[in-house]
């Protein structure tokens, strides 16, 4: 998994929300945010189990996330328009 990815939460409260990928804790684990409910600054600890990558790789937003210049409303932006389009 890589910081910038677009991934759908299959379990929890959560279940059915579109979140981007802000860091990685362990290989197992990784920490995500909406920039809505779960906000960047407060990003969620969440299993790879427990979630499933959208779409493909967007090499942009993938240097943008790993470049930590996200901001909260980037993000709800980000999720809007890609899956939108998928």
């Amino acid at each position: 998994m890589m910081i910038g990815r677009i991934v759908l939460s299959k379990a929890g409260r959560d279940k059915g929300r579109y979140f981007l990928v802000t860091g990685i804790f362990d290989d197992r684990t990784v920490y995500i945010a909406d920039g809505d409910v779960r906000k960047i600054e407060n990003s969620k600890k969440k299993k790879l189990i427990h979630l499933s990558v959208y779409g493909q790789p967007d090499e942009a937003l993938i240097r943008e996330a790993a470049e930590a210049s996200l901001t909260n409303k980037r993000i709800r932006a980000l999720l809007a328009s890609h899956v939108k389009l998928q």
